[in-house]
């Protein structure tokens, strides 16, 4: 018997929690389908979020296409069904690929393996991010330089912590729901080994009174521990950066790995800072939005809110 998974109509870190429900309740393998064909807008964290399934399941998994052709459209656009193709068993009608540089988006779905990637990334998409966050996000020239640094750390913990390769997509688009103002979505996402087995790996780690998946995400980016941290002063610092960099931009960051999700909260959002005891799912999904700035809105000192626990919205 299949078991079909129902893909939400708005997929996007929340929604993708719908996802994960269900897949968490269907037994190691199962012959499963995603059923996609109501899909009609997912964001870079869902798409990139939907090319983990696959690789955080044992059997070979279908995945029905969207059936509204703006919705395949799109997705074909953001390079999706490109590498959909050699992860599921694609059923409906795929799109014509197209070329990675015929894609419209910022930076369309490219996968993490290697630091070589990383660079290829962040050398790809420099030009374009100046043109858009300084031309159409009203953001200080300052940002460019430290929009790339971002998504390279943001990249490289992937290649260091995953085990696994990963996936990152960046995107602007009009966030009108909850804030009404255009953004710059990076979704960074890999099925890898995750935040609290990475840390775990650490010479000489050893278990805190309570250590589980929520301890592990708030050691690694709101104290900055890597488990190169006792062999390599300099390591652990890249997470530290990014949110350094999405506070002062009033941006918005969020983690989730295995059971948890941690988020540096903006004042514009009303996400929770720690959510426990969710359905596990392999590695680590980051994203990061930076809003478009407002007349109003000036940059912020260089701090950052400090994440403490609190209820889950699911």
């Amino acid at each position: 018997m299949t078991i079909v998974i129902s893909v939400p109509p708005s997929l996007d870190e929340h929604s993708f929690e719908q996802v994960i429900e269900q897949l968490a309740a269907a037994p190691d393998g199962s012959k499963i389908l995603l059923d996609a064909r109501h899909a009609r807008w997912a964001s870079p964290y869902g798409l990139t979020a939907l090319l983990c399934v696959p690789q955080a399941r044992s059997e070979p998994i279908g995945f029905a296409v969207p059936e509204h052709p703006d919705t395949v459209s799109y997705w074909s656009r953001a390079g999706f069904f490109r590498h959909a193709a050699e992860l599921y068993e694609l059923h409906g009608t795929v799109p014509r690929p197209r070329e990675a540089h015929e894609s419209e988006v910022l930076l369309e779905i490219t996968p993490i393996t290697k630091s070589d990637d990383v660079h290829g990334v962040v050398g790809r998409i420099q030009q374009k991010a100046a043109d858009i966050l300084h031309g159409q996000l009203n953001l200080d020239t300052a940002v460019t330089g430290a929009f790339g640094m971002t998504l390279s750390e943001s990249c490289q913990n992937i290649v260091e912590h995953a085990g696994l390769g990963g996936w990152v997509a960046v995107q602007t688009y009009n966030y009108k729901q909850r804030l009404g103002r255009r953004v710059v979505q990076i979704a960074v996402c890999d099925a890898g080994v995750g935040f609290r087995t990475s840390l775990e790996s650490a010479p000489g780690h050893r278990h805190k009174d309570r250590w589980d998946d929520a301890m592990a995400l708030e050691d690694a980016v709101l104290r900055a521990v890597s488990r190169f941290r006792h062999g390599d002063a300099g390591r652990g610092q890249g997470l530290a950066g990014i949110r350094r960099f999405v506070g002062r931009w009033h941006g918005k960051l969020t983690v989730r790995s295995g059971t948890a999700r941690l988020g540096i909260i903006p004042e514009w959002d009303e996400d929770v800072p720690m959510t426990e005891g969710l359905p596990f799912f392999p590695g680590a999904q980051m994203q990061i939005i930076i809003p478009e700035r407002s007349a109003d809105a000036p940059a912020r000192p260089r701090s950052t809110a400090t994440a403490t626990r609190g209820r889950s919205r699911f």
